[in-house]
């Protein structure tokens, strides 16, 4: 694959890529706010072991790719360029493509499968084999002030960066991850109004197409999260076909599932899940 892609609107989208042999197919992590596909490195070794060929992207305004940090230029930029890298990671290799998204990736992952419960999809939906979610931002658990601002803010400076008012500390419980996540120079804490909104608008579609999903689904969430509402996932999980979703809440854990003191347990669920799936 090449170094990067470039979205519609000109903008270089910067891949990272976890090669394997002889893959049983592709993993496309899909990452959270502020943060960069090279977190997961972890991640990608373990599903190298199991097989997997693995890709992520910085999304726009994040990482190494372009744009400025924390804005999107449409309400459907994120998903227009995860259609993108899909398109690219199909041509590259054959098998079953799943996503795994942590966080507003999550939402991004849940979002753009969704759209294939629509009537008459996007341009931008492609279908996908599986989808695994990790901490999704279904529910981020806005307060009335929080809410008054984006209600005012967003008609009148929809790209205004400001602060995402997540401590770093909230990320995990393991000290030093919390250290190397405030030392990475390519970890950011800006969000813009228009942002918040899909992210808002995204949780409420998924959550309320949730009876009719299709998609083989792992649904693992952070029961003691602070960064995005568990009650979101909860929701989520309650509604859901039992045929098509498998979901945990770990309930101890910090928003970072992987990146906790027991994600041992968490990389164990998902190495069940994927022997079964697709």
């Amino acid at each position: 694959m090449r170094p990067n892609l470039f979205t519609a609107d000109g903008l270089p989208l910067h891949l990272h890529e976890w090669p394997h042999p002889a893959p049983r197919g592709t993993v496309l992590l899909v990452h959270g706010l502020g943060e960069h596909g090279g977190r997961y490195a972890h991640v990608a070794a373990h599903l190298n072991a199991w097989g997997w060929r693995v890709l992520a992207h910085d999304h726009r305004g994040h990482g190494r790719s372009g744009g400025e940090r924390g804005r999107i230029a449409s309400d459907d930029a994120l998903l227009r360029d995860l259609a993108l890298v899909i398109d690219a990671a199909r041509a590259g290799s054959p098998g079953p493509l799943l996503l795994l998204g942590h966080s507003m990736g999550g939402l991004i992952a849940a979002r753009f499968v969704a759209e294939g419960l629509q009537a008459a999809p996007a341009a931008w939906f492609r279908e996908v084999d599986g989808l695994v979610l990790s901490s999704p931002a279904l529910r981020i658990g806005m307060n009335a002030f929080q809410k008054l601002l984006l209600a005012t803010l967003g008609p009148l400076a929809p790209n205004l960066a400001v602060a995402n008012g997540l401590d770093p500390a909230w990320v995990s419980r393991d000290p030093a991850v919390v250290r190397a996540y405030v030392a990475d120079p390519l970890v950011h804490d800006r969000i813009t109004p228009r942002l918040t909104r899909f992210i808002v608008d995204g949780g409420d579609f998924v959550r309320g197409l949730a009876p009719r999903w299709r998609v083989p689904t792992l649904l693992m969430w952070a029961g003691s999260d602070r960064c995005v509402a568990p009650s979101g996932s909860a929701e989520f999980a309650a509604a859901a076909p039992k045929a098509v979703l498998q979901s945990q809440v770990f309930e101890p854990l910090f928003h970072e599932i992987f990146n906790e003191p027991e994600q041992a347990q968490v990389f164990a669920r998902l190495q069940a899940w994927l022997q079964q799936h697709p």
